[in-house]
């Protein structure tokens, strides 16, 4: 009997033939062309329809295996065994806004799907054995790239449909699936909510340490803002926190937590009041920061929604292109 399966196996592909196989069958899966119980063609048979060797099936099937996604009985042959599907997220570190991502990511997920994270510092060769080294062993990829030249060749190698970037859309192409904050006219637009809070002040620095990642883009939106409202403004780059000062009517807004706390310390040393003597706007919502102090106003994404949203891309199958807007929470501090 014909098998009802068709795999779509390029024999002029750069993808090796065995990896071919095991994305074809994947995708049956993934398109519910297979369902748990069916039994898959036999080696024999793939040989025969794909032109391909025994030793090349057999290593696809071995992977499969290996991945619980196909058993076998003995003079019978192989079958579908589990729809477990592994996906991978990479994150560039688990600072506490990622650990809400994480969760939220992995919270509303299908109970099927198993999530490996694995972290790369933004190392670019850890990010490209991270990824190289994975390709094909997952159902999908959710990464979290970032600002080196070298990261869009590493990225060219997954499929579309397979890759969702996310955070960052720095390196996506117009085809590409991502769920990203926006670091520019978003920003800019919720600034717009603290413009009462910043009148009380003379003067907004921006501190933007050399040491950050944050997109730099950041800062011409900061400066676009100063200007259209007409506040007088600067840009710190400082390379250490060790001799920095906090001045008084100043409100200071940072992308660092390290700042974050360099600020409280130097207000309790000098009797500085936030919200009153100085003011402070931090990038990036945590969980602990409308506890500390008497709360920290915040210019954040929603990485809950960001989580949410990327979930979404693993069960749904569909493309996803969505950006989460910037929002403003005000407290204290500001």
């Amino acid at each position: 009997m014909k098998n009802k399966f068709i795999f779509d196996i390029d024999l002029n592909s750069d993808i090796p033939k065995y990896q071919q196989l095991v994305n074809a069958i994947n995708d049956a899966l993934a398109n519910n062309t297979m369902l748990v119980g069916d039994m898959l063609p036999s080696v024999n048979s793939i040989c025969k329809d794909y032109k391909l060797s025994r030793d090349t099936v057999f290593k696809s099937y071995t992977i499969l295996k290996d991945q619980k996604v196909i058993d076998s009985v003995p003079n019978k042959g192989y079958y579908v065994a589990n729809v477990t599907r592994k996906v991978l997220l990479v994150l560039d570190t688990f600072k506490a806004y990622k650990e809400v991502l994480y969760h939220a990511f992995i919270n509303n997920l299908p109970d099927n799907v198993i999530t490996d994270v694995q972290f790369h510092h933004y190392n670019i060769e850890n990010f490209k054995t991270i990824l190289n080294n994975s390709k094909g062993k997952y159902y999908k990829y959710v990464v979290m790239g970032f600002n080196n030249e070298e990261v869009p060749k590493v990225l060219d190698g997954f499929r579309n449909e397979k890759l969702l970037l996310i955070d960052w859309n720095i390196h996506s192409k117009k085809d590409n699936n991502f769920v990203c904050q926006d670091f520019g006219d978003s920003f800019f637009e919720a600034l717009q909510g603290a413009n009462t809070l910043f009148e009380k002040y003379k003067e907004i620095y921006f501190v933007f340490p050399e040491y950050t990642y944050h997109p730099v883009e950041a800062i011409a939106h900061f400066e676009k803002y100063c200007k259209t409202l007409q506040f007088k403004y600067k840009v710190i780059n400082i390379k250490s926190l060790k001799h920095f000062k906090i001045e008084k009517n100043i409100a200071y807004i940072s992308v660092s937590d390290r700042f974050l706390g360099k600020f409280l310390e130097e207000c309790r040393n000098n009797d500085l009041e936030p919200g009153i003597d100085v003011g402070f706007l931090s990038y990036n919502e945590t969980p602990m920061k409308k506890f500390i102090y008497k709360g920290i106003s915040v210019v954040s994404t929603d990485f809950k929604a960001l989580g949410e949203k990327a979930a979404e891309f693993i069960y749904k199958n569909e493309p996803l292109q969505v950006f989460i807007p910037t929002n403003l929470t005000l407290r204290e501090s500001l």
